[in-house]
């Protein structure tokens, strides 16, 4: 039996809401520890190469991530990580596209990136008061 935290994850054992193929390789990326909990994230990584296609492979993503200027940031936040957790209602900022994305579920409780303007990327919603 292994000691410690587990270090690999099987792309068949990926969670559900990430909706990878199961014939695109072995493995899939396991997002760190971090502000969200493994079920409820999705890596930077396969944000920006299955979901927004940004990069074609791996190696353009920790290219993309590791350029000088911070290209990519998540909640204002310049993250580097391509294993960094988002979670939901995390804002994703791409400056040089001029684009930003809200991290929602939808029906099925799988991930979406909802397109949103400057106005809504300053504030996130912290707490559900009432449910009508």
């Amino acid at each position: 039996m292994g000691r410690g935290p587990k270090k690999h994850l099987k792309r068949v054992n990926a969670p559900h809401a990430w909706l990878m193929n199961k014939l695109g390789g072995n493995f899939a990326v396991r997002p760190r520890e971090g502000p969200h909990k493994l079920k409820n994230c999705i890596p930077l990584q396969i944000m920006l190469k299955d979901k927004l296609k940004i990069a074609l492979n791996s190696k353009e993503v920790k290219e993309i991530l590791h350029e000088r200027e911070g290209n990519i940031l998540v909640d204002k936040k310049v993250r580097r990580d391509n294993k960094f957790p988002m979670g939901f209602m995390d804002v994703i900022e791409i400056p040089k596209l001029k684009k930003m994305y809200r991290v929602l579920f939808d029906v099925k409780r799988r991930f979406i990136f909802h397109k949103i303007n400057k106005d809504e990327s300053n504030f996130k919603l912290c707490r559900i008061e009432k449910k009508f």
